[in-house]
């Protein structure tokens, strides 16, 4: 960040946003990113965004590539749309109570949320999951021959000869530590940092 002339965003709290320019290009950064509180976000118009992609690199930035993104966001339990976040599942389900308010006055979904509070209406959860072998996106997860869930999301590649995914288990299947089955494949439950259960 200092040698970008942003040192004065150094240590700020999770949040933090502040405005510079890069290259000449206007660029918003805010402290934290999508996986973490910890690192920044950079927020330009995708126009000049290549200006402001060889600058970081020319300082020593190490790429990723869609498919580490993609394989991080899964260990961290990050939801995305298409995947964990869909019209099939709500945000409480999906473990980001911290993006809601409770008290706060209107807004959309508020009575649909509040609803699923008071009535305990959470059926299912986001969990990480951890695989013998590779498994589609949307397929069945079986535990004792009962359906309890549906993957939403695996890696494309093992670590430590394990393929790690995400989906959604069914509340009263239980949780951390299930075993279950996704056609021939093996599999357990684990926690994600990302995600919060309760209810």
């Amino acid at each position: 960040m200092e040698k970008l002339n942003m040192a004065d965003i150094v240590g700020k709290p999770y949040g933090t946003h502040l405005h510079y320019a890069v290259e000449g290009t206007p660029v918003t950064v805010g402290v934290g990113n999508l996986l973490s509180k910890a690192g920044y976000s950079l927020m330009l118009s995708t126009d000049t965004a290549g200006l402001v992609w060889e600058r970081l690199v020319k300082l020593g930035a190490v790429p990723m590539g869609a498919n580490c993104w993609e394989h991080l966001r899964i260990i961290k339990g990050r939801p995305a749309p298409g995947k964990e976040l869909t019209d099939e599942f709500n945000v409480l389900e999906a473990g980001l109570w911290d993006t809601i308010s409770l008290t706060k006055g209107c807004y959309i979904g508020q009575e649909t949320v509040a609803r699923l509070i008071t009535y305990q209406g959470v059926k299912q959860h986001l969990w990480g999951l951890i695989f013998n072998g590779p498994v589609d996106q949307e397929s069945i997860i079986f535990s004792d021959g009962e359906k309890v869930g549906k993957v939403t999301s695996c890696s494309s590649k093992p670590e430590n000869g394990e393929y790690l995914g995400l989906g959604y288990i069914k509340k009263k299947a239980g949780g951390l530590g299930l075993k279950f089955q996704v056609a021939e494949v093996s599999g357990t439950v684990r926690s994600v940092p990302f995600v919060r259960q309760t209810l």
